[in-house]
C-alpha cells in the first residue's frame, strides 16, 4: 500500500503471443488504481457487457466501473466477521492478524439478477446472494462449509454453471481434499475409500468445456479441475513426490444407485507433464492455469505455469496443452493398486462395458442407460478403484513455451488478438507472486472495445487497471517490430496501437519473424568516449531494450571474442569488460543488439588506452566562480566578489580550523587507545581459555560423544571457524575442508558457536590451521555451491577504484541441476541491475 505511482512505474508483464515471446517494458502508461480501507483483493468477476468489475476483498465487496476503476462511482458491501466470531477464531488457535477475518473467496454470477459470494468468515464460512440492481445482500447469509474453505490461503477453485455450484478444496480441519457439486440436489463428492481419489491436492483452477455443442455423439459437458498432489506412482518414471494433475467430471453426473451413491461416477485424473529433458528439469508444481476456449471444443487450449519442487529455487515454465490430447489420455489405459499401497501399475486386465468414467452419450442411451444411476455395479466398482489414468498429457509443443530460471510466475491471463496478417494470436500476461489475481477484460464471444482493453490485477492493497499494450515504449522501428506484439505496429515515426488506427495499410508489423520492414528506417546510436590507463580494467556498458536480444561487440569493425579469460575481454548482458587494458586494445567499440538475425548498433565507445592518463585541466574562471555567490565581472581585476573565497582564510577562520583539527585528532587518539586496550584484553583472555579458535577438525562428532565434550558443548561461549562447503577439489587457498570430521581441502569458512576450552597438561593443543596462500602463489579453482568458481586472491582486481572478484566457469561436468553457468549467473545478477535507473553518464562499475 505504498506509493501507487511508483508501483505503476515498476509493473512489467511478460507476454507470449502464440509461441512467440515478447516483453512489455516497465512504466506502463494509462495505469488506473482502486483502493479502500480493505485489503487482500483476491476475488474478481468481470462483466464487460455491463461494464462492471466486481471485486472481493477482506470484509468487503466492490462494484467498479470497468472502463475506469478509479472513478468515484464504486459501490460497496461491508461484510466483516462479528467480534464474537473473531474471538472463537482466536480460541481455535488461528492468527488474529491474518486468518480471523472474512476473506471473500467466491464471487460469481448466479443468475440474471443475482450474484453469489462466499467468505471464510473467521474460520466459519458463510455464503450470501447479492441483488445486482441494489448491490446489497438479498437474504441472510447461509452456511458455506461445503462451498468455501476455512482459511484465506487454502487452495480453492469454484464455478457456478447453470445455477449449480462446483467447488474443489479442503473444506474443514479433518477432511481430505474434495471436488463437490453442492447444489441443486443431488450433491456429489469424491471418494475416500477403499481408494482415495485425491492425495493432498492443492487446487489452482477449473473450467467448463461444453463438449456437447457441435458433436454428433450426444456427449455431455465436462468440468476440468487442475491441481498439484502427492504422487501415487512410485516408480522410476515418477520420481517426484508431487505432480501436476488434470481431473474431469461430467456435468450430468448424478452418482450411482447403490455403488458410488452420492459420489462421482465420471471422475478420472491424469498427469500433466512440463519438462526440459536436456536439463533434467521436471516442472511438477502447477501454479496457475488459464483456459482458452476455441471456436469448437476441440480447439480449446490449456495454458499452465509450472514450477520446480525444490525449495529456495526460483524457476518457472509455461506449457500449453490441447484438449484432444487430454481426451486421449482419458481414453487410454488405467492405473491400479491392488494392495492399497503406493505401488501403482498400469492395469492389464479386462475393462468393463460400458467404459468406466465416461459420460452418458447417445450410444449408452440406445442401450437403455439414460442416467448415471443406471450404470452397472461392476462398472462403478471399477471406477471406484481406478481413478488414475496411465497415459500422461504432453505439452502441445513437447516442450515449454517459456522457461525462466530466476523468476517465480504465479498468475496468468490470456486473450486473443488479431495481427495485421489477419492471423489470431493468443497473448498471455503473467505476473509474479506480488499479484493475487490476474484477470482478462472480455469474454471470448465478445468483440473487444479498445477503450476497455485492459488487464485488471488484484493485489494485497488494491486493484490496478493496465492497458493490454503500451506501444509508446518502443522508440524505434526495430524495437516495435522486434516486440512482435499483435497490438503494436510502426507507422513510420512512432509505434502505435493497431486498434486506434482506422487506416492500417502503411503500418509495419512482422509477428511471425520479427525482423522485416525496418531496413530503411534510421535509429539513434549513443556515442561515448573512454580514457583508460594501461593495466586497468574498464566496463563498457550496453543496455539492450529487448529482453530477447543478445549483445554483439566489434572493435574497429571486427568481432570481439569475449568468451575466454585469455582473450583480454569478457562479455555479458551488461556490457564488455576489458581486462588489464593494453594499448593495442584502443579503438572504436560498438555494441550491437542481435535479434532474429538482425544486427542493430546501440552504443559506440571511442576507447583510448595510454600509459598515463592526461592531467586534469586547470580550473577555469567558471570553475573558480562556483565558490562565489554571483558571477565574476568581465574585468580582469579581481572584484570583491572574486575575493570572497579568500575570506575563509582569515585569522578567525584559521583558528576555527586548527581547533577542529585538534579535536578530531584527539578523538582519534581516544578511539585507538580503546581499541588497543580491547585487543590486548582479548589476547589475554584467549590465553586464559575464554576465547579460542580451533581447527575445523575439532568439530568432529566423535569428539562430542564423551562426557567432557557434552559438558563443554553445553557451556559454549566462543566462536569456531568451520568449513561449510565441500565443492573444492584440491587445496583451495590453503584452507582445510571437512569430511566426516576429517580435514579436507578448501571450502568457505563460517563462524559458528563453539565451546571454550583450556588445554590441559596431558592434552596437546590442537594444531593451527594452515595459512592461506599468498597472492604470488597459484591458487587453484574452488567451486561454489551455485556452480561458479573463483580464483582467490590472485584475481582480486582493481577497476576505477572498485574491487571485484573475477569469476571463472567451472570445468566440472558433474554439476547439480541447481548449478548455473557463468553466463547464466552473470545474467541473473545483471538483469536485476536493469531495473535500476541509470545515470545519463554512468561511471564504470565492477562485475
Amino acid at each position: 500500500g505504498g506509493n501507487w505511482n511508483a508501483l505503476c512505474r515498476r509493473i512489467s508483464f511478460i507476454k507470449i503471443s502464440s509461441s512467440l515471446i515478447f516483453f512489455s517494458p516497465p512504466g506502463l502508461q494509462g495505469c488506473r488504481r482502486f483502493r479502500s480501507s480493505a485489503v487482500n483483493y483476491n476475488a474478481m468477476l468481470l462483466e464487460a457487457d455491463r461494464e462492471r468489475l466486481y471485486v472481493g476483498a477482506r470484509g468487503a465487496v466492490f462494484a467498479l466501473n470497468a472502463s475506469d476503476i478509479s472513478a468515484s462511482s464504486a459501490l460497496t458491501i461491508e461484510w466483516e466477521a462479528s467480534a464474537e466470531q473473531k474471538l472463537q477464531c482466536r480460541l481455535k488457535g488461528k492468527d488474529n492478524k491474518t486468518e480471523c477475518f472474512n476473506h471473500i473467496r467466491l464471487l460469481q454470477r448466479f443468475n440474471s439478477t443475482h450474484l453469489y459470494m462466499c467468505g471464510t468468515h473467521a474460520f466459519r464460512p458463510l455464503c450470501a446472494y447479492i441483488n445486482e440492481k441494489t448491490f446489497a445482500m438479498s437474504s441472510q447469509p447461509e452456511d458455506g462449509r461445503d462451498k468455501c474453505p476455512y482459511g484465506p490461503t487454502t487452495g480453492y477453485t469454484a464455478l457456478i454453471i447453470d445455477q449449480q455450484i462446483y467447488t474443489a478444496s479442503q473444506y474443514d480441519f479433518w477432511s481430505f481434499p474434495d471436488i463437490r457439486r453442492n447444489s441443486p440436489s443431488p450433491a456429489l463428492k469424491t471418494e475416500d475409500a477403499p481408494t482415495r481419489w485425491l492425495n493432498e491436492a492443492d487446487f489452482v483452477g477449473s473450467a467448463l468445456v461444453r463438449e456437447s455443442s457441435g458433436g454428433s455423439s450426444g456427449d455431455d459437458d465436462k468440468i476440468y479441475f487442475f491441481f498439484t498432489e502427492k504422487s501415487q506412482e512410485q516408480t522410476a518414471a515418477y520420481s517426484h513426490s508431487r505432480v501436476a494433475r488434470v481431473a474431469r467430471v461430467c456435468k450430468g453426473d448424478r452418482g450411482g444407485h447403490l455403488t458410488l451413491q452420492k459420489r462421482w461416477t465420471s471422475f478420472l485424473k491424469t498427469r500433466l507433464t512440463c519438462s526440459l529433458p536436456e536439463y533434467d528439469f521436471h516442472f511438477n508444481m502447477l501454479r496457475s492455469v488459464f483456459v482458452m476456449q476455441g471456436l469448437t471444443p476441440r480447439d480449446t487450449v490449456f495454458y499452465g505455469i509450472f514450477g520446480l519442487g525444490w525449495k529456495n529455487v526460483k524457476a518457472s515454465a509455461v506449457c500449453r496443452f490441447s484438449l484432444p490430447e487430454v481426451q486421449e489420455a482419458f481414453r487410454g489405459p488405467y492405473m491400479e493398486n491392488q494392495d492399497s499401497g503406493s505401488d501403482w501399475k498400469e492395469y492389464a486386465g479386462k475393462v468393463p462395458d460400458p467404459r468406466p468414467g465416461t459420460c452418458i452419450t447417445d450410444n449408452l442411451r440406445a442401450k437403455g442407460i439414460n442416467i448415471s444411476t443406471s450404470l452397472p455395479d461392476d462398472v462403478l466398482d471399477f471406477v471406484r478403484r481406478h481413478p488414475l489414468m496411465s497415459q500422461q498429457v504432453q505439452p502441445a509443443d513437447r516442450r515449454p513455451l517459456l522457461f525462466r530460471r530466476t523468476t517465480d510466475y504465479t498468475q496468468m491471463a490470456a486473450h486473443t488478438a488479431q495481427g495485421l496478417d489477419q492471423q489470431m494470436y493468443h497473448v498471455l500476461y503473467m505476473g509474479t507472486g506480488l499479484w493475487e489475481t490476474l484477470s482478462e477484460l472480455f469474454h471470448q464471444s465478445q468483440i473487444p472495445i479498445f477503450l476497455q482493453m485492459s488487464v485488471y490485477i488484484g493485489s494485497p492493497s488494491g486493484v490496478v487497471q493496465l492497458p493490454l499494450s503500451n506501444c509508446g515504449k518502443y522508440t524505434s522501428c526495430y524495437d516495435c517490430v522486434f516486440a512482435r506484439d499483435p497490438h503494436c505496429a510502426w507507422n513510420g515515426a512512432d509505434c502505435v496501437d493497431v486498434m486506434t488506427r482506422s487506416n492500417r495499410s502503411a503500418l509495419i508489423q512482422d509477428i511471425q519473424h520479427g525482423r522485416m520492414g525496418c531496413e530503411n528506417s534510421g535509429y539513434d546510436v549513443v556515442r561515448r568516449s573512454r580514457s583508460v590507463r594501461v593495466g586497468d580494467d574498464v566496463l563498457l556498458q550496453c543496455e539492450l531494450a529487448s529482453n530477447l536480444a543478445t549483445p554483439f561487440w566489434t572493435l574497429d569493425g571486427r568481432e570481439v571474442q569475449g568468451y575466454d579469460l585469455n582473450s583480454g575481454f569478457r562479455t555479458g548482458t551488461d556490457g564488455l569488460l576489458i581486462i588489464e587494458a593494453r594499448q593495442d586494445q584502443s579503438g572504436l567499440y560498438t555494441c550491437h543488439a542481435v535479434e532474429n538475425d538482425v544486427r542493430v548498433a546501440v552504443v559506440t565507445y571511442n576507447v583510448t588506452i595510454s600509459l598515463d592518463l592526461p592531467p586534469p585541466p586547470p580550473p577555469t574562471q567558471q570553475t573558480r566562480n562556483l565558490f562565489a555567490s554571483e558571477p565574476a565581472p568581465s574585468s580582469e581585476r579581481p572584484s570583491s566578489d572574486e575575493a570572497r573565497p579568500l575570506l575563509l582564510l582569515s585569522p578567525r577562520s584559521m583558528e576555527a580550523i586548527y581547533l577542529s583539527l585538534i579535536t578530531v585528532l584527539g578523538a582519534l587518539c581516544v578511539v585507538l587507545t580503546v581499541v588497543l586496550a580491547y585487543v590486548g584484553f582479548c589476547l589475554r583472555a584467549g590465553q586464559r581459555g575464554k576465547y579460542s579458535l580451533r581447527a575445523a577438525a575439532a568439530a568432529h562428532p566423535s569428539s562430542r560423544r564423551s562426557g567432557r565434550g557434552r559438558r563443554q558443548h553445553r557451556n559454549s561461549s566462543h566462536m569456531e571457524l568451520k568449513t561449510v562447503s565441500s565443492h573444492c577439489n584440491g587445496v583451495c587457498n590453503g584452507a582445510p575442508k571437512l569430511h566426516n570430521g576429517d580435514v579436507q581441502d578448501g571450502g568457505f569458512l563460517q563462524i559458528v558457536p563453539g565451546e571454550g576450552q583450556t588445554p590441559s597438561n596431558n592434552e596437546p593443543p590442537p594444531p593451527a590451521p594452515p595459512l592461506p596462500a599468498t597472492p604470488q602463489q597459484t591458487s587453484p579453482e574452488c567451486d561454489f555451491p551455485n556452480g561458479l568458481s573463483a580464483t582467490l586472491p590472485s584475481v582480486l582486481r582493481r577497476m576505477n577504484g572498485n574491487s571485484y572478484v573475477l569469476l571463472r566457469q567451472s570445468d566440472s561436468e558433474n554439476t547439480s541441476p541447481l548449478s548455473h553457468t557463468f553466463s547464466e549467473e552473470l545474467n541473473r545478477i545483471l538483469e536485476k541491475r536493469k531495473r535500476t535507473q541509470l545515470l545519463p553518464r554512468p561511471d564504470e562499475s565492477s562485475v
